[in-house]
């Protein structure tokens, strides 16, 4: 069982995660015309995404959010069956952060909206970075983590 302190902490970063990306979206949708940080490097640059990752799958919103539904609802479902380390944790919570995120742009918008643009690469939003940290984040722990883990326990 997770610690009620941790808990609460945890809790606490998920509406911050989420309040962070919605508000850089409200502000992306009144943008203009792109907004140049490092000019021709990084750009500030409002786009609707119809599709998912790099835009692939234009019109295809009603069947996100399903599928994002069913993910939070597994997520959410199976949540104590995850290890209780702060970090696994920690993950999910980012990993839920950005599903929310991009959900509730589906849900009010029909679209996602995406603001950061490296000018090489598609541009994405912070729920997209939430996705991936999680992702990338469980992934990494249980490859490098359980494999420490495993020859602790074998000496």
């Amino acid at each position: 069982m997770v610690k009620k302190k941790q808990g609460s902490f945890l809790y606490f970063l998920i509406m911050v995660l989420i309040a962070a990306d919605q508000l850089a979206k409200f502000f992306a949708r009144g943008m203009a015309e792109s907004v140049p940080l490092i000019k021709n490097v990084f750009h500030l640059t409002f786009v609707q995404n119809f599709g998912i990752a790099f835009g692939l799958f234009q019109g295809i919103n009603n069947y996100m959010i399903w599928i994002y539904l069913i993910v939070l609802g597994i997520v959410i479902y199976f949540h104590d069956k995850f290890p209780e380390d702060k970090f696994s944790r920690v993950m999910l919570f980012f990993l839920i952060a950005g599903i929310v995120g991009n959900l509730i742009d589906r849900v009010a918008f029909g679209y996602v909206t995406d603001f950061i643009d490296f000018r090489i690469w598609p541009v994405f939003n912070f729920a997209d970075i939430y996705l991936n940290v999680g992702i990338i984040g469980l992934i990494a722990k249980e490859i490098f983590w359980s494999k420490g883990t495993a020859k602790i326990r074998a000496k």
